[in-house]
């Protein structure tokens, strides 16, 4: 039991603060295409909405793909000075910066001509984002077991997110105005994030180091996949997500075009980011009381509700109703900032759970994976967002939408995470890695490990059936 203690133990408050510096990096590409790329297609480059869809949809399921490249690009690569990890956040962080410049920066050279330059480069950035988004989320599970550990690590790269999300809401999303110079404020922002994004991830780098043992190095292809099919937690978690993000993707993608263009004020972005950035550090401070209290699972449900009810409260609230309207802004998206903190603890989880069945770590592949869909949620979310808005009548640049458009913006707003945050709770009930299982779990492997074992605790091809919550379990 030699290296339980650093394994299990307490991580020292600098990697907690290195780890989320480093989703901060990741959002300055991330967040920014998320929240304005759809803008910038249509109101900047001039590219309809129905096509800027379809390039959403199209791109982030190749991203969906390069995830999966990635991850076994992280499998079977291993430094003995920086470990997994670490390698590929060094020497993929400053290429992915510059793509962001590339894709905020479409030529007008004809509406081919700029089609064909947008999925080029939002493909590029997508997979530049892949080889260092993958290793960067594997690197919290590879850095401790303990729960309430990782629950930090994961609060910690939500806060990192909403700084910079804040941040673009507080002082970027005003300025999208008509007949504003958006083209050149959109290359002076992503310029300087190149600066400081590649501080942020050298930060990351050098604070967030791996301590949890492992024995195999260097993960075969079939180690990776005979991991997954195991791995049934994995696969509902993964169901789960991929159906709150597709809800959470379409508010995301269009509440710029809500707070302008239905509630008739901008500003309101502004107000909403300040929400975001105290709302996350008040939910990031009980998270860990939470996950003691209810576990990660429940906390996960009710996280979801509150944005299924929120959306509600956008799809049917009158725009001359702005303060109901912008409540139910808030509500959903303080169900979004819990789930985000709560499903990296959830991930990290399941690598355990499939060290439990093989006998092998494979923390690049189970990522990929939670990845993978994640992206799917995000490519299908972003598309019927825009296809939403194009189907009510969306017109760039009008002073004032229509009525159907307006109905369009709210149900892509409202309608579509309301639908998709209900479905990901009912796949969700079925989840059955409690925490107290998972303490079961690393106990054992710790266990295997002292007595100089490496193989699966149990048969791997009887371990779905065979994996039943006792009912000393039944809480999470």
């Amino acid at each position: 039991m030699k290296n339980q203690p650093e394994t299990l133990g307490k991580l020292p408050k600098i990697s907690i603060v290195g780890y989320g510096a480093g989703d901060a990096a990741n959002n300055l590409a991330f967040t920014t295409a998320t929240m304005f790329l759809l803008v910038y297609y249509t109101d900047v480059a001039g590219i309809s909405a129905a096509a800027a869809g379809t390039l959403l949809l199209v791109v982030r399921v190749f991203d969906a793909f390069a995830d999966v490249f990635a991850g076994r690009m992280v499998d079977r690569s291993y430094s003995k000075r920086f470990g997994k990890f670490r390698p590929f956040i060094m020497f993929g962080s400053i290429p992915l910066l510059l793509l962001s410049v590339a894709t905020f920066s479409v030529p007008q050279i004809g509406e081919t001509g700029m089609l064909i330059y947008a999925y080029l480069t939002y493909a590029a950035l997508g997979l530049a984002y892949s080889l260092v988004n993958i290793p960067y989320g594997s690197l919290a599970g590879a850095m401790t077991q303990d729960a309430g550990e990782r629950s930090k690590l994961a609060a910690a790269r939500t806060i990192g997110a909403a700084l910079v999300g804040a941040f673009l809401g507080i002082f970027i999303a005003p300025l999208l105005v008509p007949d504003a110079d958006l083209q050149t404020m959109f290359t002076t922002v992503t310029l300087s994030f190149v600066v400081v994004g590649t501080i942020f991830y050298f930060f990351t780098v050098f604070t967030a180091k791996e301590r949890v043992k492992r024995d195999v190095n260097n993960v075969t292809m079939k180690q990776s996949f005979e991991t997954l099919r195991h791995n049934k937690p994995l696969l509902l978690l993964c169901l789960s997500s991929v159906l709150f993000l597709t809800g959470m993707m379409a508010m995301q993608t269009v509440q710029l075009y809500y707070f302008r263009d239905v509630l008739g004020d901008i500003g309101l972005y502004r107000v909403y980011a300040i929400v975001q950035l105290v709302g996350t550090f008040a939910l990031a401070a009980i998270v860990p009381t939470l996950v003691r209290r209810f576990g990660k699972k429940r906390s996960y449900i009710a996280a979801a509700a509150l944005m299924m009810v929120g959306g509600l409260i956008v799809l049917f609230t009158p725009a001359q109703n702005i303060p109901l309207a912008f409540g139910g802004m808030v509500l959903a998206l303080l169900g979004i900032m819990l789930v985000n903190m709560l499903v990296w603890a959830l991930e990290a989880d399941t690598v355990e759970y499939g060290e439990w069945t093989t006998g092998v770590r494979t923390e690049g592949i189970t990522y990929a994976l939670f990845s993978f869909t994640r992206k799917t949620g995000q490519a299908v979310g972003g598309a019927l967002a825009a296809y939403a808005i194009a189907f009510g009548g969306y017109q760039a640049g009008a002073d004032q939408q229509t009525v159907s458009a307006e109905w369009g913006i709210r149900a892509a707003t409202g309608g579509i995470p309301a639908v998709f945050a209900l479905l990901a709770i009912l796949i969700m009930l079925i989840y059955p890695l409690t925490d107290r299982r998972h303490a079961e779990i690393v106990a054992e492997i710790a266990e295997r490990r002292a007595a100089g074992q490496t193989g699966p605790a149990i048969n791997p091809a009887l371990s779905t059936a065979a994996f039943k919550v006792p009912r000393s379990d039944a809480r999470p």
